[in-house]
């Protein structure tokens, strides 16, 4: 057998419009810093929404077993849902706006040390949810995030500051909403609340933890139902988020469930892993156990 064919065959995807950082000398970095004893690597552009799926799936039949996001959460999102069931491994090298699934994993932010990851080729089973058969892997809910998600894809910057600024800017207009639970076939229940988030990981991303004792691993979703508040209260629960303690908030209540019914009076926008959309007045939301094979420190 050749030196070549013994290798492992490594797809690398990048998406070049993820997060804020200039990609020109990406493939060069990758290509310098990547093991190409252990690897036979090629690198490709996702040129428009939903091709990196497209990509990994023509690719699994051509025996590549390595599989990594160049991105944020939705471009691992894009890559993982075409590897749920499969025996395909995924990197993840972080260089999105949030990163929520990569924090979670405490998979470095620096280039070069997410790439060692990879060369040490050290992966776990993670679990991943599904919203009305949709995968996500972080997270994904209903409510004020929903919205700040759906106008802040329509804005022109991108990063945290813009994050916030459009955060501000919409919480005075913004309308709490009733939404009717069942969880886990228990008797249904009611809740008027500000968001209500299903967290498969702890994070939204950009270390705001919204279920700081979610683990990826146990089967199960946090559900994190966040009730409305008053405006002078807002600093404190913002900052709960990064001080990883909004759980204890008097505003929270989390429980954890393998399977949610919600149901609200009308369509509307839900998110997962960070993307906007717009789905019906029934949300069916399921966790899959140990469902893709992921790279990890």
């Amino acid at each position: 057998m050749s030196q070549l064919s013994a290798k492992k065959k490594i797809l690398v995807i990048i998406n070049p419009i993820s997060g804020t950082a200039k990609k020109k000398n990406l493939p060069e970095i990758i290509n310098r810093l990547i093991d190409k004893d252990i690897f036979d690597i090629q690198i490709l552009y996702s040129r428009y929404k939903g091709e990196a799926t497209e990509i990994v799936s023509s690719k699994l039949a051509d025996n590549y077993t390595y599989f990594v996001a160049v991105g944020g959460d939705g471009t691992v999102n894009e890559i993982a849902k075409a590897l749920i069931g499969t025996e395909g491994i995924m990197g993840i090298l972080p260089i999105g706006s949030g990163n929520g699934l990569a924090r979670h994993l405490q998979i470095p932010l620096s280039l070069e040390k997410a790439i060692q990851v990879i060369n040490k080729q050290k992966h776990q089973a993670i679990d991943y949810g599904l919203i009305n058969e949709v995968p996500f892997f972080c997270c994904c809910g209903v409510g004020f995030d929903a919205h700040i998600g759906h106008m802040f894809s329509q804005a022109k910057s991108r990063g945290f500051s813009g994050y916030i600024k459009t955060t501000v800017r919409e919480y005075m207009n913004y309308k709490p909403e009733v939404y009717r639970l069942t969880v886990d076939n228990n008797k249904a229940t009611e809740h008027k609340a500000f968001l209500i988030t299903f967290a498969n990981g702890s994070q939204y991303g950009n270390n705001a933890h919204i279920a700081p004792l979610a683990d990826i691993k146990d089967g199960k979703l946090d559900i994190c139902i966040l009730s409305p508040f008053r405006l002078f209260k807002a600093p404190a629960i913002g900052a709960s988020l990064f001080f990883k303690n909004i759980d204890r908030s008097s505003h929270m209540h989390t429980e954890k469930a393998s399977r949610v019914l919600l149901e609200r009076a009308a369509e509307g926008v839900i998110h997962f892993d960070g993307e906007p959309c717009m789905m019906g007045k029934r949300l069916e939301i399921s966790v899959i156990h140990k469902g893709l094979n992921i790279l990890v420190p």
